[in-house]
């Protein structure tokens, strides 16, 4: 989704500057049969003029001078004509303001308390409809239109309006970036788009309102125009469901305790945002950037986090419920006892990730990244595992009962106390695993590799480990009894301590097997078929 919307961007400033071309080559009859778009495209051309940053900064530092009697020289009426007539026109760019607020700061005028009030108490009654609500002969925005339109150039009354009040938040986005960066400033300038909270207003819906309103006209209307003015910002709060900000520059805003459920944020910069305890239920974020980002117990289920940037995220205590988040990367994040019950991880990266005591049951980690993972105490009950990669993971007392793990990945994995009631390990990598005390009854591990792996005093009742490699493995005080070894190789094994009673070691590879009185043979089947048994093990058992 978010590729597909800046393929569309591009293509409609393609579109836009065919157009252009194509009018500077036509005569001056022709131009009158396409008169209405020559007139528009001028008035672009126009506007640029208009809004330099030399003239735009004259007129922010001419709206707070005083006259000589120290009141201020221009009254809030005169105000609201100037700001309609100066930002009525068209969109602010983002290379002028920035050369816009460059020269203000450097400017011996430039006074900022002064410049924010008055424009955040113009924002407020936009917001309120106080213009264009006006009657006709205070209508601001239909006298701006109509002085366009006299001229010639094709605009709507909404338009305008809409063009100023956002032009207007634009201004005071930036005098609010700047300020929190100063710390004489930062105390008197805090710009709140959506309106701030109270106890009898938790979520303010200000911002909302004024992203339907531009888009009335066009579809991504606020996002094209206002998007990549709202990094920094303040949004503590604020309702947004549903809201479109697709590829909007959020990064490092504070969204904390917003409601975000079902808006469409593809695409969007969330990197470093503060989420906290935010509701995402159901958003798409698909290819946003999250990088960094604050989502402490932010509520995330049902959402589209497909192909999105996390890494380095705390996600701890989050709802990720239902979640789509195949292919995101979550290299470094921290999940500690998030929600991911049935979410979608598939082949998401997820490399030296904490997930411990996350719930990850019924969760979908086929083709995951989980090396160097922290998954300890994690339920992974029910989980998909195929072909997972859980290399030197931590998943110590994590349960992974009915898992399965076909082709997973698991050596150097650290499994102690382990629960793995049911799990399908069969021909899984286990060299050098640590299992110790893990709990593998009824496990399916037959032609799996566990050479080299620590299974001592786990508890292997009727496990089924047939043709399995368990060269140099250390099951020590393992209890196998049932246990199914018959063609497993036992080369070098350590079986000191283990009870091995009714188990099967038909065709097995005994060879150098360690062993001591304390080990329990009682009911062992299949020992005259076993295969390079020691010597002194076979007079101990009295098979010679």
């Amino acid at each position: 989704m978010a590729l597909l919307y800046k393929v569309w961007k591009r293509l409609i400033t393609y579109v836009r500057k065919t157009e252009e071309q194509e009018i500077s080559n036509l005569t001056g009859l022709e131009l009158k049969g396409v008169f209405p778009l020559v007139k528009i495209n001028n008035t672009q051309n126009n506007l640029r003029e208009l809004l330099s940053p030399e003239k735009l900064q004259q007129s922010l530092e001419e709206w707070t001078k005083n006259n000589d009697s120290l009141s201020i020289k221009i009254s809030d009426r005169q105000l609201d004509e100037n700001i309609y007539d100066l930002l009525g026109n068209t969109a602010l760019k983002i290379e002028v303001v920035q050369a816009v607020m460059q020269r203000l700061v450097a400017s011996k005028d430039f006074r900022p308390v002064l410049l924010f009030q008055r424009l955040e108490d113009f924002y407020r009654r936009w917001c309120e409809g106080v213009f264009i609500d006006a009657a006709p002969s205070e209508n601001l925005p239909q006298k701006k239109m109509l002085q366009l339109q006299a001229q010639n150039i094709a605009i709507g009354l909404r338009q305008v309006d809409i063009n100023t009040g956002l032009n207007v938040l634009i201004l005071l986005l930036e005098l609010h970036r700047y300020a929190q960066e100063r710390d004489d400033l930062k105390a008197q300038i805090i710009f709140y788009p959506s309106g701030q909270r109270h106890k009898d207003n938790f979520f303010t819906s200000q911002l909302l309102r004024v992203i339907n309103y531009s888009d009335a006209i066009e579809i991504g209307n606020f996002c094209s125009v206002v998007g990549e003015f709202l990094q920094g910002s303040n949004f503590s709060g604020a309702y947004l469901g549903d809201a479109n900000l697709t590829g909007v520059n959020f990064s490092a805003a504070n969204l904390n305790a917003a409601n975000l459920g079902d808006a469409n944020l593809s695409g969007a910069n969330l990197s470093g945002a503060n989420l906290r305890c935010t509701d995402l239920s159901s958003a798409n974020l698909s290819g946003a950037n999250l990088a960094g980002a604050d989502l402490y117990r932010a509520d995330l289920s049902h959402a589209d986090l497909s192909s999105a940037n996390l890494s380095g995220a705390d996600l701890s205590h989050a709802n990720l419920s239902s979640a789509n988040l195949r292919d995101a990367e979550l290299s470094s994040s921290y999940l500690s006892h998030a929600i991911l019950f049935a979410a979608n991880l598939s082949d998401a990266n997820l490399n030296s990730a904490n997930l411990s005591y996350a719930d990850l049951c019924r969760a979908d980690l086929s083709g995951t990244n989980l090396n160097h993972a922290d998954l300890r105490g994690s339920n992974l009950s029910d989980t998909i595992l195929f072909s997972t990669n859980l290399r030197n993971a931590i998943l110590i007392a994590a349960d992974l009962s009915y898992a399965k793990l076909n082709g997973a990945k698991l050596n150097g994995a650290n499994l102690r106390s382990a629960i793995l009631l049911g799990a399908d390990l069969g021909g899984v990598d286990l060299t050098d695993v640590i299992l110790n005390e893990a709990d593998l009854s009824g496990v399916v591990l037959n032609e799996a590799d566990l050479s080299g792996a620590d299974i001592s005093d786990a508890i292997l009742f009727g496990t089924d480990l047939s043709y399995a490699n368990l060269s140099s493995a250390n099951l020590s005080g393992s209890n196998l009894s049932g246990a199914i070894l018959s063609g497993a190789d036992l080369s070098y094994t350590n079986l000191s301590y283990a009870i091995l009673g009714g188990a099967d070691l038909s065709d097995a590879n005994l060879e150098k097997v360690t062993w001591n009185e304390n080990l329990e043979w009682e009911d062992v089947r299949g020992l005259d078929k076993a295969v390079n048994v020691p010597e002194a093990l076979k007079q101990q058992l009295g098979l010679v």
